[in-house]
């Protein structure tokens, strides 16, 4: 189906030169980037274009865009055999390559190109290092970059881009729109039905009603806010992830497991194992991560690990989706008197049974922050690890503290652990 763009968006393919995109979410910055760069590769011989973001799987979603765009105008340009497509790599006829390529924490890896263009998508989100490493690409080629993002904070390369700091970004066009205004102003056709505007209407509305004023206008409206935090910084994560799977499992050692649930979307169930024999030297030791998993298949993987690590104690969301694998494991008679209830609305007790103030999730988040500050804690070096705990953000009104991101289920896994950890000694069941 041949989608209907909005004006704004023919206006964006239409502007050359450095270009960026700040918006809400889910308003086509994806979709419209991926015909840009389509089209730049039909239109130019001989041109490279790098496509970034902060994880693989989120530069993976626009160089797919992109390669969908050339298959439905110029499929005879596609080169096929050896040189077909791949997850990283699209070659043309005309000599112009598309690469699509993790960036890790550093961008390290891919200093060897030379660009002619650079698409960066969740570009507010990319630490500041591979801006570092990916802009020089450029130096001689007179490329132009195109950054597309909902914000995150005031503080990085793509907020500077934006708010044009220093007068150092002159050469950019900028284009800002939030998500309510194009649910409501994107013109009914058939890729975008008058069902489909009510029910995102609807949602948006309902977002705004669930979400703190802050969170929405960061995530709806497409304002940078310095009233949302980042809970871990960079340089204390560059300091905690940097520990290598372990070879072998010891049947000696205390492990505990965290987990976060999701259904069967686009988010992540998660699997956090951390090494708690010695409370101050915490070492994780797995990450595992699944998508659009039954509850069945979670709990089938929670039992397989449960025989090879042999938990201490497991903790889980007992509310919404994780309620069904929460019922299932303690029915289990192998996990039954492990599993713990640590869903993010109960209150922690005090000492002598009454409820404190503090929602759990953030004495789970503080206690994983102060595990970390305090160097009681090692991670796994790993990018998805680094990019969830990266995007925890925290705001504070009238004495409550809000935990809010988009990619945080690798963390909500890590804190459940590290809070079983912290507890191990007390009877932690949360009623």
């Amino acid at each position: 189906m041949k989608i209907s763009l909005d004006p704004w968006q023919k206006k964006f393919i239409e502007t050359k030169g450095d270009k960026m995109l700040c918006t809400g979410r889910q308003v086509g910055k994806s979709v419209v980037c991926g015909i840009d760069a389509g089209r730049y590769a039909i239109r130019n011989k001989k041109k490279i274009i790098l496509m970034i973001a902060p994880t693989e799987r989120q530069a993976y979603a626009l160089f797919e865009k992109t390669l969908d765009y050339i298959y439905n105008n110029a499929k005879n340009m596609i080169l096929k055999g050896r040189k077909r497509p791949t997850k990283s790599k699209i070659s043309l006829s005309n000599g112009t390559i598309i690469w699509c390529l993790p960036t890790g924490l550093t961008g390290l890896g891919i200093r060897f190109l030379t660009v002619h263009r650079l698409y960066a998508d969740e570009s507010a989100r990319i630490p500041l290092a591979v801006w570092d490493a990916v802009t020089p690409m450029m130096l001689t080629t007179g490329g132009d970059t195109i950054l597309l993002s909902t914000p995150f904070g005031t503080e990085g390369y793509f907020y500077d881009v934006l708010i044009n700091k220093k007068n150092a970004f002159n050469s950019y066009t900028r284009f800002r729109t939030d998500s309510l205004k194009v649910m409501k102003e994107r013109k009914v056709c058939a890729s975008w039905t008058s069902f489909q505007r009510e029910k995102s209407i609807q949602r948006i509305e309902q977002e705004k009603a669930r979400m703190s004023a802050l969170a929405y206008a960061q995530e709806y409206m497409g304002q940078p806010l310095n009233d949302l935090k980042q809970v871990f910084p960079d340089k204390l994560l560059k300091e905690i992830c940097v520990l290598s799977r372990p070879e072998q499992i010891s049947e000696t050692k205390d492990y505990y497991l965290g987990q976060d649930i999701a259904g069967m979307g686009r988010d992540l169930s998660t699997w956090e194992i951390l090494d708690g024999t010695n409370s101050q030297d915490i070492r994780q030791v797995e990450n595992i991560t699944k998508r659009r998993t039954h509850t069945p298949e979670r709990v089938k993987l929670t039992t397989e690990l449960e025989g090879t690590y042999r938990f201490k104690k497991i903790g889980i969301d007992d509310q919404g989706i994780g309620s069904g694998d929460f019922g299932y494991l303690l029915h289990n008679l192998t996990t039954k008197r492990k599993t713990i209830s640590l869903n993010n609305a109960s209150r922690a007790l005090n000492s002598d049974g009454t409820k404190q103030k503090k929602l759990l999730k953030e004495d789970m988040y503080t206690n994983l922050l102060a595990m970390m500050e305090n160097k009681r804690i090692k991670l796994l070096k790993d990018e998805d690890i680094f990019h969830s705990l990266r995007s925890v953000q925290f705001e504070t009104n009238r004495g409550k503290t809000r935990f809010y991101g988009r990619n945080t289920h690798i963390a909500e896994g890590l804190i459940r652990a590290a809070w079983l950890v912290k507890t191990k000694p007390l009877n932690i069941y949360i009623y």
